[in-house]
């Protein structure tokens, strides 16, 4: 069965990478709700994140402090699945052993309850970021993380979230213990997290808030996330995961600025030709059913795609950037120096003419002494005589 590149929902929903290949079961007219993801999609609607916190959470320590980094100490309200929210000093401490998560720690490995990699201890629970972008009400984003864990981990899963509006941007830190009531584990995968992110899209659209929930390809987006390790390695230059991707990248670039595109190159292409032809397709059944405002926002869209870039080409792109910056920084350094050279001169040229004025102060004051001298010198003879 061939792996299909792009997945923008489940069996029988819209699916772009998809659209534009003719088969028995493609559908003769587009939904009112295909409608209205196609019009969200193109017109850039905001788009909803969840991230796993993947570090910790496998011991009552790790768990512990994340709680408290949550509440803030105690100055924060945790929402709970029990619908009454916590607040105060060592409410971190009562939720863990409400959730009885010292037990899970001592328990057995068993079939259900054996970490992925050995010497690991299974996670004790799950931790996950729902955030939305700038702008967007920090109280309508929680209503809807509420009821997002109340539809998905309701009677299955104890949970807890804390609102954070420390940054621009809302967001909500859920904790999701991993243990269920039916001692079932919570396992979550990347096809969890995509209906995840639907589902939670769509409880934002239900509290009034323009989200959507697509695929990077759909959108066009091929470049790695903010949150991929090259990304973190840039920041931190003095990596050594940045200097070797860059020194690789350095050893094949061309005079040109032109390097050779690395293998999943061709499955990008290949991607972004699928997505162009879905869009394509799909721009030509709304024409047909009327809907031609929004085939023309849709063929408008596409040509707007972004190029596609691996991650060597974007490597190259921040080097040639980075080279730019740096020529100005030498051109600035230059200008500072020529600058620093021209006080220097200044500088010494306004020392010599002080030096120069006293030297002739002090030829004055000797001249002076010297003539002073004589007449008491003449004096002196005089009187004797």
């Amino acid at each position: 069965m061939t792996r299909r590149l792009v997945d923008t929902g489940l069996p029988g929903w819209l699916d772009i990478g998809s659209y534009g290949r003719y088969g028995p079961g493609r559908r003769d007219r587009l939904s009112s709700a295909q409608v209205a993801f196609i019009a969200s999609t193109v017109r850039r609607a905001p788009e909803v994140m969840i991230k796993m916190l993947n570090q910790g959470g496998r011991d009552l320590g790790s768990v512990a402090r994340h709680l408290k980094y949550l509440d803030r100490d105690g100055e924060l309200a945790i929402e709970t699945d029990d619908g009454d929210p916590l607040k105060g000093k060592g409410v971190s401490k009562a939720l863990l052993d409400d959730w009885d998560l010292e037990l899970d720690a001592k328990r057995p490995p068993t079939a259900d309850h054996k970490p992925r990699e050995a010497g690991k201890q299974p996670k004790l629970v799950h931790k996950m970021i729902f955030s939305m972008p700038a702008g967007t009400s920090p109280d309508k984003v929680l209503a809807a993380v509420k009821d997002f864990a109340r539809e998905e981990f309701g009677a299955k899963h104890r949970y807890a979230m804390v609102l954070h509006t420390d940054e621009p941007h809302p967001h909500v830190h859920v904790v999701v213990k991993a243990m269920g009531y039916d001692g079932a584990r919570l396992n979550i995968r990347k096809g969890t997290l995509r209906e995840w992110r639907r589902q939670f899209a769509q409880h934002l659209r239900e509290h009034g808030v323009a989200a959507n929930a697509t695929e990077r390809a759909a959108r066009g987006v091929t470049k790695p996330q903010k949150q991929d390790g090259i990304y973190r390695a840039e920041r931190r230059r003095d990596s050594t995961h940045w200097r070797q991707r860059t020194a690789a990248v350095a050893r094949e670039i061309t005079p040109d600025g032109e390097i050779k595109p690395e293998p999943g190159k061709a499955e990008l292409l290949e991607t972004r030709y699928r997505i162009v032809c879905g869009w394509n397709a799909i721009a030509d059944d709304l024409a047909r059913q009327g809907q031609a405002d929004l085939a023309q926002e849709v063929r408008q869209f596409v040509t707007q795609l972004p190029p596609v870039r691996t991650e060597r080409e974007w490597i190259r792109d921040r080097m040639l950037e980075q080279t730019r910056r740096g020529e100005r920084a030498q051109f600035v350094d230059r200008w500072k120096q020529d600058a620093l050279a021209s006080w220097q001169v200044f500088r010494a040229q306004q020392q010599a003419s002080e030096h120069a004025r006293l030297r002739e102060l002090e030829h004055a004051r000797q001249q002076s002494l010297e003539r002073t001298g004589k007449r008491s010198r003449t004096h002196r003879d005089d009187r004797t005589r």
